[in-house]
């Protein structure tokens, strides 16, 4: 908080506290009276239909008293912080309004305004992969009012590349054909506008004329008819300077196109393109091509899309909407089509199988890489999709151990039937463990004391008769 003490207004000679503004500050850093020196005369004033104000550098001050009362900071300080203001005000400079090119690749830097407050947007760099990447922020108002958030910032990426495909298609053949006859037919109407004022200057001048005439016919006595014919004759004097005035701002050449000029028109069309995409034409040339072209460009972001809004040196406006460039991790993430034929194939088959399908169809992840059981795992956990085991288990199929104990044998006996064809198995995972589908009806049984294979084929044939499983 600073305090304040206004000289005029409703409050004035009141003290009071208001919130610190970057222009205050800027104030306090420039006054040299912080710094115990007083001085008069720092500006000139111009006068002549608009007043004007000219900073004086030092040596042209009227009135210059170091040290003549105790400051705040030295003047040594003073100069330090006057010569770091100077190096920081590129800027806020005098050639600000006019937003020169800079080297770097934000393209619409210098003409790109904020959708929400209207201020002018600055631009923001960093490094993704080796090439600056361009952010686009408006924090003007965070700066005058010290707060912690900007009111917006616009991420680059792509927006450069939609605004040089606008760009293109505003220059190309057709598109120019339509301003070329736009141009005419303007033309035709300032020719028009332009013969009518000519006419309301011929008329006043005649009006002037007229005037004149009766005021030296007047005999000199009549006194008051001289004075009457007088100022009838300087009204329409400033008439005709008026008349003439106007048709001089409004007058135009109405010469119109000849055709090598739209011969060499449509050349430069057809150059365009290959001079914009042309690798050794720098940014601030395309930057300088652009502001041919274009006054400024509004932008506005909202949840997923940013709203573009380009107004042309003519005044035309073209709206634009483009999605929010995708994030680090949008652009690593698994496609959400192949995310659904893994949940598919989970239905039938493992990890591996499911792997194998995948490169089978020249399938990639999201960072290009060949699919294995590992990201085939990892893709399941993370959009909570059911692996085959789990799905089998769910339906009530029994592991080798559940379904040794449950036929009261030997776990390798169990998967000797399964390899015969008594017992329902399948594979259900990649360290190929079985599940084994639940039993209905009389149970296969073991002749004690013989080997599995020296069982009587005739037994071998009943038990698999008597064997029933679960729809």
């Amino acid at each position: 908080m600073l305090r304040r003490r206004p000289a005029a207004g409703p409050r004035a000679g009141d003290l009071f506290f208001s919130p610190l503004e970057h222009s205050r500050v800027l104030q306090v850093l420039h006054n040299p009276r912080y710094a115990g020196a007083y001085v008069y005369g720092r500006t000139r004033q111009r006068k002549g239909g608009r007043m004007a104000y000219r900073k004086l550098p030092r040596e042209e001050w009227e009135v210059f008293f170091p040290d003549a009362h105790p400051g705040y900071i030295s003047w040594e300080e003073f100069e330090a912080n006057q010569a770091v203001l100077r190096d920081n005000a590129n800027g806020y400079g005098l050639d600000r309004p006019k937003r020169p090119a800079r080297e770097g690749s934000a393209l619409l830097q210098g003409i790109v305004l904020c959708g929400i407050c209207g201020r002018p947007m600055s631009v923001r760099y960093y490094v993704r992969k080796g090439h600056p990447v361009p952010d686009y922020v408006c924090q003007r108002k965070s700066i005058q009012a010290a707060l912690g958030r900007p009111c917006q910032v616009v991420p680059g990426t792509g927006l450069d590349d939609a605004i040089g495909e606008v760009i293109l298609e505003a220059v190309s053949p057709a598109s120019l054909d339509v301003a070329l006859q736009v141009f005419e037919e303007i033309r035709a109407r300032k020719a028009e506008i332009d013969r009518i004022h000519r006419a309301r200057v011929e008329r006043a001048r005649e009006e002037a004329e007229v005037a004149r005439r009766q005021y030296l016919l007047v005999r000199p006595e009549n006194r008051l008819v001289a004075d009457a014919l007088e100022r009838q004759w300087n009204e329409k004097l400033a008439l005709q300077n008026q008349a003439e005035d106007d048709y001089q701002k409004t007058k135009k050449d109405g010469a119109g196109l000849t055709a090598e000029d739209r011969e060499r028109i449509h050349a430069l069309t057809k150059n365009l393109p290959r001079v914009w995409k042309d690798a050794r034409t720098s940014s601030r040339d395309k930057k300088r091509m652009l502001r041919l072209l274009v006054e400024d460009v509004t932008l506005t972001r909202e949840a997923s899309t940013i709203h573009i809004a380009i107004r042309w040196k003519g005044g035309a406006t073209r709206s634009l909407v483009r999605p929010l460039p995708l994030g680090a991790p949008d652009l690593v993430r698994t496609p959400q089509p192949i995310v659904e034929v893994v949940r598919l194939l989970a239905a039938s088959e493992t990890d591996d199988g499911i792997a194998r399908t995948l490169n089978a169809r020249n399938l990639r992840s999201g960072r290009g890489n060949r699919f294995t059981p590992a990201r085939v795992r990892f893709i399941r956990t993370a959009y909570g999709i059911e692996s085959l085991w789990q799905r089998y288990r769910k339906e009530g199929w029994l592991t080798t151990a559940e379904a040794a104990t449950l036929l009261g044998m030997h776990p390798q006996t169990v998967r000797k039937f399964a390899a015969e064809g008594l017992l329902q198995a399948r594979t259900a995972s990649d360290r190929k463990d079985l599940l084994f589908k639940p039993i209905i009806g009389p149970l296969p049984k073991t002749q004690p004391g013989k080997r599995f294979k020296d069982r009587h084929p005739e037994s071998t044939s009943n038990a698999r008769n008597e064997v029933q499983y679960e729809a």
